[in-house]
């Protein structure tokens, strides 16, 4: 696990396959996994666990291991301050990560079986008594990897005396003699440790398999848990997702994750900010701020936080992790009732949905059985005095400060809950405590029919309204597809509560070097119909953004018998085959009446107060989905026809962010202390509001604010709200991808490359003016105009394509060519840059290409980083599979014949390449290295056909090396 480089698990071609499939089958549930199991309650009513690196090369680095022990000992470690330092943590149980291919293989115990270090002393049996003592759980890690046997130029494996042992000739070395070695270890641990709570195990060897070692742990202990990291494997308690990062907010680890509740799972991540996951020698910081929000955002997934800290030899932690316990031992008291044997909100346990509120704020549900009481959790908050999330149903009666018990005002109308006039906001978590009366003005699910264009077997339509977050309907990875709730007769509808399948992760990345990315909805359209026949035009157009949790889809005042929503695509494509059109669902309901009632304070800046002055034609009309159920409308024909807030109060003068939320699509104009007045233009359906902004002026006091529509039938008008600005560097979140990909290397003389570029809005943000264009270095050219748009929105994209041309007479020079979008959001300048990169090919080459070029085929590879690699870029992960591989199309050469094919790759221990010309027989590349970071060069003679040719390599059986590039000399 802890090692940042690829383990090469090296595993038959059967065995590889199986365990795609297994991933594959993760994506719509883990096929006889055992979910619910007695021994696993302890874990699911935990919040969190304390991960300890630990060994014989903690700094300073020993060599001998009686030596390791010595000032162990001598350093005074004792297992009590473990236990006390994960009680400060609120964790349930520590994971003893010693036994671990980069710190010696060291086994706390004094082991009978030679073969790598032991302990005299029992450190284990004494961790384990002092857990017992306190209620801490202890798990021990095993791994599965013995490349790093000498990483030290010290071996630390001892094969001779594991053969005079076992009485037969085994080498450590290998991963069939380690696989050995590390199954007796098994056992042995098992007999002697009868109160030891399981094994975390990193991934798989295959004598383990063979041997059916997971079977026989599961009959000798059975009370034990079982973990895998990064992979779903059915026989396993809980699956372990290892330092995920690159999430917006960065703290809100579940986003990352790829495995559907019920089953177990953990957030596994250093506490650190930088450095191993073993001490090394430093005083590391802790991010306060990054830590507690992974804490609460994994509580708000019934995610278990395995958090890593890294213990020195005398076990003691540096002081600023243990100021980081200190603090959390004072932090989470007052809300530890929010958190131990809650699950996460929004999911399959009830609850109000999570994720992006009002005005910047951002939080998590957790809740207790039955969702009747819930906890918001506000890590992220809001720019105002209040937080404003949709309530799913369930109706409020009171809500209170957690931490103070303070009670506090609340507004909920529309399918929203605001909580108005919060003063006391936690530095890391405000947490409010939630009463409700249960869910109300949903159809009961067994009244509902659901029926669907396509359908897996075994994972049908029915799924859809059948009660059950466990069972789900799955596309068959059909996308458009139509999906028709049939209510039984003519009824009122007002919403669709959609929690897909928590599958994926919820945007695009690279994790342990393979392409992931949301397989959710993104553009989709609702239609109704009282026959099932005759639909009409759709009643909602929009897209959903890809979000974890419960999300809605108001579809205004209808009534029909049928209500069909079509998906038309998914938020994932073919870079990411895993999650591409996967699709999944577990549960819709269909929503007939928002929860509220009319007794409760008024939500500010509503527009039908009577504080406000209504001009001309503009008069209230109801509105079920909007906040207090009245809007504004009539605003059409200019300003004679207008809303006026007379009381729009600031602090301090400055710019703001003024949100509209308009009902239907057309123009609003806003004018501010009479100035000239903003036009907004909205793009919603009658009587739901949605939401539109615009930077304004206001002066410190009361300003004066005019609403209206310059067309001549205007939106409605339900509120607005006024609060600051996101911070300067806040940018909306897009993804930009740019063909092709890598560096491309050029031959001598001016050259051309076509180019082409999409540019899509991945959060629910307006993007005006969009400008999307290479900007070339100085001598180049441009065919091709730039890509323009006035608003781009969620889920909506820019492309284009062009020609760029090196200057004439003269040969290609290293540059990096950045195609750029630029566009305006809420008035400020704002850009997103990807570069073509390009460079001249040496003269002893007459072809060049990266492995990471999109030009290539890599299959079930990924693509990682590297340093020392050309481009910063490597492909990882092949081999040990048939669909593992990197194949090079259109390998261009002048004639025909024989010609040297070079290989850059990194590796650590002896690997092989299988090389592919044009589909001939393969010829094996042997490689071989240390440390799997410095590219190496392997060549190989192949024969060429004049023209394009294909060349492929792969290993269907064992790991390959990590490739960088290939040329053809």
């Amino acid at each position: 696990m802890r090692n940042p480089v690829r383990r090469g698990t090296a595993r038959s071609g059967l065995r590889l396959l199986l365990a795609v499939l297994i991933l594959l089958t993760s994506l719509v549930g883990t096929a006889n996994a055992e979910v619910h199991h007695p021994r696993q309650q302890w874990l699911r009513d935990s919040t969190a666990g304390l991960f300890l690196h630990w060994g014989m090369f903690t700094a300073p680095r020993h060599l001998n291991c009686a030596e390791w022990e010595r000032d162990v000992t001598g350093g005074g470690w004792t297992p009590e301050y473990w236990v006390d330092e994960a009680t400060k943590l609120g964790a349930s149980y520590i994971v003893l990560a010693t036994f671990h291919s980069r710190l010696g293989y060291a086994k706390p115990w004094p082991s009978k079986i030679p073969g790598s270090c032991a302990t005299q002393r029992d450190l284990l049996g004494e961790l384990i008594k002092a857990g017992n003592a306190k209620g801490v759980h202890i798990i021990l890690y095993m791994t599965d990897d013995p490349q790093w046997h000498k990483e030290t130029g010290i071996e630390t494996l001892d094969s001779a005396g594991y053969s005079a042992y076992k009485g037969e000739q085994v080498d450590l070395t290998t991963r069939p003699g380690f696989g050995k070695y590390s199954y007796d270890l098994f056992f042995e641990v098992m007999e002697r440790y009868s109160d030891l709570s399981g094994f975390w195990i990193d991934n798989d060897n295959e004598y383990w398999e063979q041997n059916k070692l997971y079977e026989q742990i599961r009959a000798k202990r059975p009370s034990w848990l079982l973990s895998n990291n990064n992979e779903d494997t059915p026989i396993m308690d809980t699956v372990s997702n290892e330092q995920k990062t690159g999430m917006t907010p960065s703290y809100d680890y579940p986003q990352a994750a790829f495995t559907p509740m019920p089953r177990l799972t953990e957030a596994d991540y250093k506490l650190p900010t930088t450095g191993d996951w073993w001490y090394s020698g430093g005083d590391s910081p802790v991010d306060t701020r990054l830590s507690t929000g992974r804490y609460i955002t994994n509580a708000g997934s019934s995610m278990k936080s395995l958090m890593a800290e890294t213990p020195m030899v005398n076990g003691k932690f540096p002081p600023q992790q243990e100021q980081f316990n200190n603090f959390m031992a004072s932090w989470t008291p007052p809300i530890k009732s929010s958190l131990q044997g809650k699950e996460g909100g929004g999911y399959m346990y009830g609850g109000m949905q999570p994720g992006f509120w009002n005005d910047g704020a951002h939080g998590v549900i957790t809740v207790e059985p039955g969702a009747k009481t819930q906890y918001l959790h506000v890590l992220t908050r809001p720019r105002t005095d209040q937080v404003r999330l949709r309530d799913n149903g369930y109706q409020v009666k009171r809500v209170s400060d957690q931490r103070t018990g303070e009670r506090l005002r609340f507004s909920q109308s529309g399918g929203y809950l605001t909580i108005l006039g919060i003063k006391n906001w936690d530095t890391y978590d405000t947490v409010f405590k939630v009463e409700t009366s249960g869910q109300q003005g949903f159809y009961p699910q067994s009244s509902i029919k659901a029926t669907a264009s396509a359908s897996k077997a075994g994972n049908p339509a029915s799924n859809l309204v059948d009660g059950s977050f466990e069972n789900f309907w799955d596309s068959d990875a059909h996308t458009p597809v139509s999906l028709t709730l049939d209510l039984g007769r003519r009824k009122p509808a007002r919403y669709l509560a959609v929690n897909q399948r928590e599958a994926s992760p919820t945007y695009a990345r690279e994790s342990f070097g393979r392409p992931e990315d949301s397989a959710r909805i993104m553009d989709y359209q609702v239609s109704v119909s009282d026959d099932g026949r005759h639909w009409g035009r759709p009643v909602k157009v929009s897209a959903m953004p890809s979000a974890r949790g419960v999300q809605f889809i108001d579809i205004g005042d209808q009534r029909a018998r049928f209500i069909k929503l079509d998906v038309l695509n998914t938020w994932s494509g073919p870079q990411a085959p895993r999650f591409d059109k996967q699709l999944a669902i577990d549960e819709i309901k269909v929503g007939y009446e928002y929860a509220g009632s009319f007794f409760q304070p008024q939500v500010p800046l509503e527009a039908e107060s009577w504080h406000n002055d209504r001009d001309g034609s503009a008069h209230l009309g109801w509105c079920d989905a909007c906040s207090g159920t009245l809007q504004v409308t009539g605003l059409g024909n200019g300003q004679r026809n207008a809303v006026t807030y007379d009381d729009v109060t600031v602090a301090t003068a400055g710019d703001y962010r003024l949100e509209l939320g308009a009902t239907g699509s057309g123009s609003l104009s806003v004018s501010v202390n009479g100035a000239a007045p903003v036009d907004v233009q909205a793009a919603g359906i009658p009587d739901v509001p949605s939401p539109v902004a615009v930077s304004v002026p206001l002066k410190a006091g009361a300003n004066k604010v005019t609403v209206f529509s310059k067309d001549r039938n205007g939106p409605g008008l339900d509120r607005i709200a006024v609060a600051p600005l996101p911070p300067a560097s806040y940018v909306p979140r897009t993804t930009l991808t740019v063909n092709p990909a890598g560096i491309q290397w050029l031959p001598s003389g001016q050259q051309s490359i076509k180019v082409s570029a999409k540019l899509r809005v991945d959060v629910d943000d307006a993007l005006d003016q969009v400008k999307l264009a290479p900007v070339l270095p100085a001598g180049w050219s441009l065919a091709g105009a730039p890509a323009t748009a006035s608003t781009l929105r969620l889920g909506q994209t820019l492309e284009a394509t062009w020609t760029v041309t090196s200057p004439a007479g003269q040969n290609v020079t290293a540059a990096d060519i950045p195609v750029t979008a630029s566009f305006l959001n809420l008035g400020k300048a704002l850009t997103a840059s990807k570069p073509l990169r390009v460079a001249l090919r040496p003269a002893d080459r007459v072809f060049m290409r990266e492995a990471e070029d999109s030009a290539n085929d890599i299959g079930d590879s990924g693509v990682t980083n590297c340093g020392q690699c050309s481009g910063g870029q490597k492909v990882r992960n092949i081999g040990g599979s048939p669909i593992a591989f990197a194949q090079f199309g259109n390998v261009t050469v002048p004639a025909a014949g024989q010609y040297t094919l070079y290989l850059d790759y990194t590796v650590n221990g002896p690997r092989s390449y299988f090389v592919s010309v044009n589909g001939g027989a393969p010829a094996e590349v042997k490689t071989n290295g240390q440390g799997n970071t410095t590219p190496q060069t392997s060549t190989l003679t192949v024969t060429l056909n004049a023209g394009a040719n294909t060349i492929k390599l792969f290993n269907d059986t064992e790991g390959a090396p990590d490739l960088d590039r290939i040329s053809i000399g």
